[in-house]
């Protein structure tokens, strides 16, 4: 008895075989540049902004490896909208016409690497005298290059590796990549001007005064600080000790003397007296007034000062009064008015 039936199905497989046969042949053919060529890994490209339409933007491409065990010639990254198109379309604003290398790559063989940036969707480039094969982690940076213009959108990249040195032929390493653009985010803040000005006194009594004794025992501190662009600067006015018409001179600066008539004040740790402390914070004293057991009293003197944003400074005051045997008596006394001012 002749089996028919399974005739029949022998030919229906053999038909089946045959149809897959050709239908895998016709892939093959229709893409001939990458059916022997091995799958990049570990690959990526790094932007130097995603924002779209930007200009002068670096492409950075990164693998571990090449897989192949030929030297190339030539290497292109392929930019498009789709990859099931194969790579048919570039994306609206994307240009690599002003594609530049920024170093020699590394990698993929000797030194003697070029751009070609004759292929605005492509950026590409060349060593026709390579002869080295490909070894190690592979970097090649390109700068000058325009993003895409719609921005939030996806678009990709196909990377190929060629012995030739056209970019034509069987690419020998290939892989592809999906990158974005991205919109840009502008967050708004503001910081008011400050400044901080304090005077730790209202009134300070140097007691009596006498050629024996004198008066140094007046202090009291004043704290500045701003966040100015230039800084501040603490000015003073007034008059020095005063009873109707009689004065006690002002010092200029010079050291303290006992019984020697004067008054006046400085910003530092003195000895002679002994009184005062060290300004605390990163402020400047001014001139003539930074000296240990150097006394001045000069109205309209700066004191204190800082050239840009500064933190709170605290500078401490010490007075000192000083009368001789021919010092007129009476109650003496002044008014000292500090101005703090920030220069914005």
């Amino acid at each position: 008895m002749v089996d028919y039936m399974g005739k029949t199905n022998i030919k229906l497989i053999t038909r089946q075989i045959s149809y897959a046969f050709i239908a895998a042949v016709m892939m093959l053919s229709y893409f001939p540049n990458v059916a022997s060529a091995a799958a990049i890994t570990g690959r990526s490209v790094t932007l130097s902004t995603s924002q779209g339409d930007a200009s002068g933007v670096t492409y950075t491409l990164a693998t571990a490896a090449l897989p192949t065990i030929t030297a190339i010639k030539s290497m292109e990254i392929k930019f498009c909208t789709s990859l099931s198109d194969s790579c048919a379309s570039t994306p609206s604003g994307f240009s690599a016409s002003s594609s530049a290398l920024s170093g020699s790559p590394t990698g993929i063989g000797a030194a003697g690497w070029t751009v070609s940036a004759a292929t605005a969707g492509s950026l590409r480039i060349v060593n026709a005298s390579n002869s080295t094969v490909s070894s190690g982690a592979v970097s090649v940076v390109w700068t000058g290059v325009h993003n895409p213009t719609a921005s939030n959108a996806t678009f990709y990249g196909i990377i190929s590796t060629y012995t030739s040195s056209d970019w034509t032929g069987t690419a020998q390493d290939t892989g592809s990549i999906a990158l974005s653009t991205a919109g840009q985010i502008t967050v708004n803040a503001s910081v008011d001007e400050t400044l901080t000005f304090t005077l730790a006194a209202a009134t300070i009594d140097l007691g009596h005064l006498s050629p024996a004794t004198g008066g140094t025992d007046g202090t009291h501190t004043m704290v500045v600080g701003t966040n100015a662009n230039t800084g501040y600067t603490v000015k003073y006015a007034g008059t020095t000790l005063t009873s109707g018409g009689n004065t006690i001179a002002a010092m200029s600066g010079a050291d303290y003397v006992a019984g020697t008539p004067g008054f006046g004040f400085n910003l530092a740790a003195n000895t002679v007296p002994s009184l005062g402390a060290a300004k605390s914070g990163p402020g400047t004293v001014s001139t003539g007034y930074g000296t240990a057991d150097s006394f001045k009293f000069l109205t309209g003197d700066t004191i204190a000062e800082a050239a840009g944003p500064s933190a709170s400074t605290t500078y401490t005051f010490s007075y000192a009064a000083e009368v001789g045997s021919a010092t007129p008596a009476g109650a003496y006394s002044t008014v000292i008015t500090f101005t703090a001012t920030a220069n914005f």
